[in-house]
């Protein structure tokens, strides 16, 4: 067995050996850059504008060889640090990050995966693979550790086919929900990042896609594994490990808070990474395109010190007064004339904003969005700084179950193998109640002008009914006595 797999290594390392051959047969030989011209480029993209930079009192950015990067919190996504971020750029194989979501999304981890002709032979012998050949099938769940530990570029098509049953049909899904999940600057022509003129995304559209793939427990634990182990089995006969490239997964570079990553490259590429780390109640995710190694590793550490030593997590609902006046009372759930003890409206307690370490919650300024209200949510206030969106929060109405909120991303979240976790809201203990909510107080207005309305007419004609009760005891009583005093009148007449 292991013989076998020590065969197919080695057709996959002599493979550089017989394209040289093929060099002197007459095939035409390929420009590489020299090192100087390298480092030349490098230097020319450190001075290319960061757009971060230009925001006013914003932390200055780090000026850093990629040509394209992002910093990016997964959960609100705040934008702490941009340079040309809509530039469309080949990913090479950061794009099995989209891969990877969605076998999780729609595959289940049990089921086995079987490695068609085309899986195996479309891509290049020389290609980061791990060895599988036609026939041979591993679980899912190894497939998605080929994948992001490996690099496996047969395993991507495999993975393809099984949740698609063609690599097309796969390649129509990626596309499909990179336009639900947001990005407007991505089209994909294959399942592993294989270089081709019109497979492309930009910085921005893969931290969507990251932010979602690094909210996936499952995914972060396989995305941060260096080393895994492939034991032998009746459908895939070869004992191997597979290592990570990423250095900040191994160690090489060690870096606190990592949660995981994928590398990439081509030559058209060049080096390309996407990381992300947690800490300070932020979840970083970090893209950079187009790097010489090991600066690729390097400026992402540089990105995520930059992000957490000058940025702050700031709960809403803890600053927030613009929106709120204290009443007592009325208009609050509980032990009153609605029944419950909680206020009617609240600010969701898991909502924050990620702003500067140099400014306060009071500089930010808000704006209300009622389009995206439901059942339960009354409005959206989103928080900006300079016109900057530092995060959102929503309005809520109370109700009668202990509610648990969802700490809003601004992104869609993945329905599938995501799992959150959700904290019981406490009830507030202050009388608060929102008054700038204009279709809250039309209806209060509304209902309690009713119920005013309703008062006074029966108050009218309650005192309508006993005016005429009191005249007609009136007029009883005065035919009482007139008839009392005719008949005095006639007892007086009387001769005796």
């Amino acid at each position: 067995m292991f013989f076998s797999y020590t065969i197919k290594k080695t057709v996959c390392f002599l493979s550089p050996l017989f394209i040289l051959i093929g060099f002197f047969l007459g095939t035409p030989m390929i420009s590489y850059a020299t090192l100087e011209e390298l480092e030349a480029e490098a230097e020319a993209r450190k001075a290319l504008p960061i757009e971060s930079n230009e925001i006013e009192n914003w932390p200055v950015g780090p000026a850093i060889s990629a040509e394209s990067a992002i910093l990016m919190d997964s959960n609100t996504g705040v934008i702490l640090y941009a340079k040309d971020i809509h530039k469309k750029m080949y990913p090479a194989s950061t794009t099995k990050i989209l891969t990877c979501l969605l076998a999780a999304e729609q595959g289940n981890l049990d089921d086995m995966v079987s490695f068609s002709h085309d899986a195996v032979f479309t891509v290049p012998v020389g290609g980061s693979n791990m060895g599988m050949d036609e026939g041979e099938s591993i679980t899912l769940e190894q497939c998605l550790y080929g994948i992001l530990v490996g690099s496996a570029n047969e395993v991507s098509n495999a993975v393809g086919e099984y949740i698609s049953g063609t690599i097309d049909g796969f390649i129509d899904l990626m596309n499909k929900r990179a336009t639900e999940l947001g990005c407007t600057d991505s089209h994909f022509m294959n399942a592993n990042g294989l270089h081709d003129d019109n497979h492309y995304t930009s910085a921005y559209d893969l931290a969507i896609i990251s932010s979602h793939f690094f909210q996936n427990e499952m995914l972060c634990k396989i995305g941060n594994t260096p080393r895994y182990h492939f034991e032998p089995t009746a459908t895939q006969p070869d004992d191997f490990y597979l290592k990570n490239k990423h250095k900040l997964i191994t160690g090489e570079i060690s870096y606190d808070g990592i949660i995981g990553g994928k590398t990439g490259y081509t030559d058209e590429a060049h080096q390309t990474l996407v990381s992300c780390a947690e800490r300070n109640g932020m979840k970083l995710v970090c893209v950079v395109f187009k790097e010489e190694s090991p600066s690729q590793f390097t400026d992402t550490v540089e990105l995520f010190d930059y992000g957490f030593n000058n940025f702050q997590v700031m709960n809403i609902s803890e600053h927030e007064d613009e929106y709120q006046m204290e009443v007592s009372g009325f208009l609050q759930t509980g032990n009153d004339i609605f029944g419950s003890s909680k206020p009617l409206l609240s600010i969701d307690t898991d909502s924050y904003v990620i702003i500067p370490n140099t400014i306060s919650f009071d500089d930010l300024d808000s704006s209300i969005d009622y389009s995206s209200s439901d059942e339960n949510r009354i409005a959206q206030i989103r928080y900006s700084y300079h016109d900057t969106y530092v995060g959102s929060a929503y309005l809520n109405l109370a109700t009668d179950n202990t509610s648990t909120y969802n700490f809003d991303t601004n992104i869609e979240t993945s329905n599938v193998s995501v799992e959150k976790t959700e904290k019981e809201a406490e009830p507030s203990q202050d009388n608060t109640i929102f008054v700038n909510v204009k279709k809250v107080l039309l209806g209060i207005l509304l209902f309690a002008g009713t119920v005013i309305m309703l008062f006074v007419a029966r108050a009218l004609i309650m005192n309508n009914q006993n005016a005429k009760r009191r005249k007609n005891r009136v007029k009883r009583k005065q035919k009482r006595r007139e008839r009392m005093q005719s008949n005095f009148e006639d007892f007086d007449n009387l001769d005796f």
